[in-house]
């Protein structure tokens, strides 16, 4: 078996996040990868592959956007992976290089999701039976947050701090969707409810946006971040015989892998970035990534450990609740920002100390799935 390369995010980069109906989808990609080129100081030249993200982004969205920047005659590779699109590009690439068959790559995530959904819930496929059933992501975590307070004895206020700590980073963050204001818990219980008992501020917006890395061998630039660990896990089927809530085993997987691969434990991460589409789904994420005991999840925000300040930060960007979700683009953006922290250059939204960070981000699957793919990456500044 031939060595594996060490492999590097030379530079990263976003766009705004927010809803842009004005803006030509590639518009808010070439925000993002001129950023992360300029960050790296690579050339188009240097890009050997392109590895793009996206879910509902119009035919030919990767070679019209980098037709815009003058990159051509590559291997370019679109994938979709749900919610996890963007950091399954970002791992295809980290595997590319470290297997040596590219030296220097772009992933980037895009999505323009205000041009599709204008208002409500993201349409359910009519072809699953859930779809047909009138159920949206909403209800289905909603169930999630049901059955995690029955089976735990928490509570709805538990679950809903998770808006409060992140809706509070996002004001930090100036690419932030969301940003008017800090909710107070009883603010984030008494805003309208959506599906019981998840209310409107605990669900993720619809966003446009991108994001950007360059991804690659070393090249002994200040600020090159080292990838420890990246893995995918696809979900398996899953029904009433599965113990396991909806969407935890393959975030399970991926991170158990991440840490034998690494061999970093949970309890060393410093910072993360995790997917809380819902506040209910990072509850449950923490549990997969073995931060915590199953059933001790909801207790992570009220009690300050993943607050800023406390132990393992986590979503110092705002999350998908304050961020925005661009689906595609929301695996980059946590890239981005884990980068950022890394470095010691996130602003007003710095962790002291960050050494190790961790990223993950889980995409929905079809009716009778228990997900689609969970990507997680363990980064720590190179050098």
């Amino acid at each position: 078996m031939n060595a594996r390369h060490e492999v590097v995010i030379r530079g990263v980069g976003t766009s705004d996040y927010g809803r842009f109906p004005e803006r030509r989808v590639e518009s808010l990609a070439w925000d993002a990868i001129l950023e992360a080129m300029q960050d790296a100081g690579a050339e188009t030249g240097e890009i050997e592959a392109v590895f793009v993200g996206s879910v509902f982004g119009p035919p030919g969205i990767a070679t019209r956007t980098l037709r815009g920047i003058g990159i051509g005659g590559v291997p370019v590779l679109t994938i979709e992976a749900a919610c996890a699109s963007g950091t399954a590009a970002y791992h295809e690439a980290v595997e590319a290089v470290a297997l040596g068959r590219y030296s220097c790559v772009l992933v980037f995530g895009i999505e323009h999701l205000s041009s599709l959904f204008t208002s409500g819930a993201i349409v359910p496929e009519a072809s699953d039976c859930e779809g047909r059933a009138g159920l949206p992501l909403p209800g289905l975590y909603a169930l999630q947050a049901q059955r995690y307070i029955e089976q735990y004895n928490a509570t709805a206020e538990q679950i809903a701090d998770v808006a409060v700590k992140n809706k509070a980073n996002g004001l930090r963050n100036p690419r932030a969707q969301l940003r008017a204001s800090a909710p107070t818990l009883e603010q984030v219980m008494s805003s309208r409810k959506i599906a019981d008992p998840l209310t409107f501020l605990q669900c993720c917006p619809v966003s446009d946006g991108a994001g950007a890395a360059i991804v690659g061998r070393p090249k002994g630039r200040r600020g090159e971040v080292r990838v420890l660990a990246s893995a995918l896990a696809s979900g398996g089927l899953w029904d009433h015989r599965s113990t396991d809530f909806w969407g935890e085993a393959p975030v399970r997987r991926a991170a158990d892998a991440a840490y034998a691969q690494s061999g970093v434990r949970p309890s060393e991460v410093d910072v993360l970035e995790v997917h809380d589409s819902f506040t209910i789904g990072e509850i449950l994420t923490l549990e997969s990534l073995r931060l915590c005991q199953p059933g001790e999840g909801a207790q992570l925000a009220p009690s300050g450990h993943t607050r800023m300040g406390g132990a393992q930060p986590v979503n110092p960007s705002g999350g998908l609740l304050s961020r925005g979700h661009p689906l595609g683009a929301t695996g980059t953006a946590q890239i981005a920002e884990i980068v950022w922290q890394l470095r010691g250059t996130a602003g007003d939204r710095q962790v002291p100390d960050a050494r190790i960070g961790m990223v993950e981000t889980m995409g929905g699957g079809a009716a009778g799935m228990e997900g689609n793919a969970s990507v997680v990456s363990l980064l720590a500044l190179h050098g």
